[in-house]
């Protein structure tokens, strides 16, 4: 059963206007379970929704403009890893899982929920133009009655101020028309122990009809909502969540520094740090952030502050730590090479070992791994990688060029041609011993040697 936290949902009700019959018709439909539910967008957090969704016995609508992932998942297919087509080839079997590249569909569900990429400008400021065009779609095929919710992480203010307007002008007013929400996706993909039922789900409504009907239909599959009191607030917290995130992992990364040139190991001084039990919560350095969230959220964040003329320094300042470490895991490649070997980067062949922003996933989104390799080269190095999870490396909107180049094989006799082993990414299905046996020189940005005990001159931390 799902239970409701956070403020109370009584309270949050309290201005519900008498239902309306667009209103009564929706609640029964989610109620039970007669309602469509069309997802747009389906990425990591689209997919697994689907799942979600689908497993508590909606019929399912997915949209996409990918005609490849369409045509993929139509065939009972997945292209995620952590998401099997063992759990997609029944529900299209079973019919509760239709997808689509045609948007004039969206006419047939009553609920749609928005899943499509917020990702930074080059000058560090938000692009909504995913949404935009997504919204337009949808505004252009929607009907009266319907749900829709943003999942998007975006700026405070983007329900009310984007969404509505592009509504708006198709006829379609929120409260009166159509119903509004807003529910930030927290999707960990490669964690074991949550799903997308078990992450407790935060939900705002524009408007006491809407939050109403956005908390129904998130307790029909999700183990437990959090309903607050605006949109506003909902995309609040999702910044908040991974403000925090990116503010300590920069600290811990400054510290790294500091201690290095004292001879001090960061990480031993974390895993005795974390044994307090209180007023200590650990955070782990890294060669950079990687993903679809931490690198890119606060930036949503010092954008939207600049319109009411507040500096955001602090957020600021952990954006310049994080993007300046993998020029410093370089720096000390570097240095390694040239106190080993009397060798600069320039013509020294280097492996990347791991290419996926974090463990266990198959995930390149803005990858600290990408940036390694793209410095190096620049500095003249002859650079391969090797990844069990990335066979290829597929195009990124920021480094084009890399799109393409393929994994080499794991074979002791080609790992002891290169000059160095650089560890970028610490996947549980590398064998990281016979790396250190068969390579000369060892970077470890994750401190994955030590957590398997392996101990060796030739390995060094950055």
């Amino acid at each position: 059963m799902c239970k409701l936290t956070g403020q109370s949902k009584e309270s949050l009700l309290d201005n519900l206007s008498p239902s309306t019959t667009l209103y009564q018709t929706l609640k029964r439909k989610i109620e039970d379970r007669s309602a469509v539910i069309g997802i747009c967008g389906l990425g990591y957090v689209g997919l697994p929704l689907v799942r979600a969704i689908a497993a508590k016995g909606f019929r399912v609508l997915g949209f996409d403009v990918d005609t490849q992932k369409v045509a993929k998942l139509n065939s009972g297919e997945s292209y995620i890893r952590h998401i099997s087509s063992e759990t997609i080839a029944p529900l299209i079997a079973s019919r509760r899982l239709e997808v689509t590249s045609d948007f004039r569909r969206v006419s047939e569900v009553e609920v749609i929920a928005i899943c499509v990429p917020t990702p930074l400008t080059r000058y560090r400021e938000p692009d909504l133009s995913y949404v935009i065009a997504t919204t337009t779609c949808i505004a252009k095929g929607a009907r009266p009655g319907q749900l829709i919710v943003l999942e998007s992480t975006t700026y405070p203010g983007t329900t009310g101020e984007v969404l509505a307007p592009i509504f708006a002008e198709e006829g379609l007013h929120s409260g009166r028309d159509i119903f509004l929400a807003f529910s930030p996706e927290r999707e960990d993909p490669g964690n074991p122990n949550y799903e997308t039922s078990t992450i407790p789900k935060v939900v705002g409504g524009h408007g006491a009809e809407a939050l109403d009907l956005a908390v129904s239909f998130y307790a029909s599959f999700v183990q437990q909502v959090v309903p607050v009191s605006t949109p506003s607030i909902a995309e609040a917290v999702k910044l908040t969540e991974n403000i925090f995130r990116a503010v300590n992992i920069a600290l811990v990364n400054e510290l790294k520094i500091i201690f290095s040139k004292m001879d001090i190991d960061i990480w031993e001084v974390l895993e005795a740090a974390k044994t307090k039990p209180f007023g200590f919560m650990p955070f782990y350095p890294g060669p950079g952030l990687g993903g679809h969230c931490i690198p890119i959220d606060p930036f949503y964040l010092t954008w939207k502050a600049r319109e009411y003329e507040i500096a955001t320094r602090l957020i600021e300042l952990a954006g310049e730590i994080n993007t300046s470490m993998p020029s410093y895991v370089i720096s000390r490649l570097g240095e390694e090479l040239d106190r080993r070997f009397s060798k600069g980067l320039n013509g020294a062949h280097i492996l990347l070992v791991g290419l996926a922003y974090k463990k266990n996933v198959d995930d390149v989104r803005e990858s600290p791994a990408l940036k390694l390799m793209e410095i190096l080269e620049d500095r003249g190095a002859v650079v391969d990688y090797y990844d069990p999870l990335i066979p290829s490396v597929p195009k990124t909107r920021a480094h084009p060029q890399l799109a393409c180049r393929h994994s080499i094989a794991f074979e002791p006799a080609g790992i002891a041609d290169y000059d160095a082993a650089l560890i970028a990414t610490d996947h549980d299905a590398i064998d990281y011993a016979i790396l250190v046996e068969h390579s000369r020189l060892v970077v470890d940005t994750r401190n994955v040697c030590s957590r398997h005990r392996i101990t060796s001159d030739k390995i060094a931390k950055a």
